[in-house]
């Protein structure tokens, strides 16, 4: 009996021996001694085959890190950085198939088609995150900016991904920095500044003060 899991098992194992995707469904039915009609019963084609493949990623890394009993006494801040260190940490686990999907995808910080579901997991986990953070006042609020607070967490994602493919470091230590790094500098900028009272004092000028 065909189950989702060894399908994905035979498709990772396909493309990592053959170094592409099957010809056809039939093909990869046939060789994995599947009739079409399991498969089509669990995937519509490869692609999706793929997006589940990373969208199991994403949800088990959420699933982990929220079964945890610290994660209710981390700051938002500490949130952030513990779903990148388990997602890079999990992602280890299937680094050949990484490989291959990501390199396979166009450059630049979009949301390449294969992460679209887990994209929307991570959204939510975000926006949870930021929304805590809001009210705690770990994070500031601002106008017109702060509902793009997710966006700049998801560039970090694909950023991380494409530096994590191409790291060489010994167990990948680098990636570990580009994680510290960016993140705190990610929450640093969602954070109150010397900026935000120079704007705010601007604005007060501008309404205020006659010239």
């Amino acid at each position: 009996m065909a189950t989702k899991q060894k399908i994905q098992t035979a498709f990772i194992d396909y493309i990592l021996t053959e170094g592409k995707e099957p010809v056809s469904v039939y093909a990869f039915a046939k060789k994995n001694k599947l009739t079409e009609e399991e498969f089509y019963k669990h995937y519509a084609s490869f692609e999706s085959i793929e997006e589940d493949i990373w969208t199991d990623l994403f949800r088990d890394t959420i699933t982990e890190i929220k079964s945890q009993e610290i994660w209710e006494t981390y700051s938002v801040r500490e949130k952030g950085l513990s779903f990148f260190y388990s997602f890079f940490e999990l992602l280890k686990g299937k680094r050949s198939f990484a490989n291959y999907s990501i390199k396979h995808l166009k450059k630049g910080l979009h949301t390449p088609q294969p992460f679209k579901t887990g994209k929307e997991l991570f959204e939510d986990l975000s926006k949870s995150i930021i929304e805590e953070g809001l009210q705690s006042g770990e994070i500031s609020e601002r106008k017109f900016i702060s509902d793009k607070y997710k966006d700049a967490l998801w560039a970090q994602v694909i950023f991380i991904l494409r530096f994590w493919i191409n790291d060489s470091s010994t167990g990948f230590e680098k990636t570990d920095e580009a994680i510290e790094k960016g993140i705190n500098l990610t929450f640093d900028l969602f954070q109150k500044s010397p900026l935000d009272d120079l704007f705010a004092y601007g604005k007060f000028l501008a309404q205020n003060v006659k010239i």
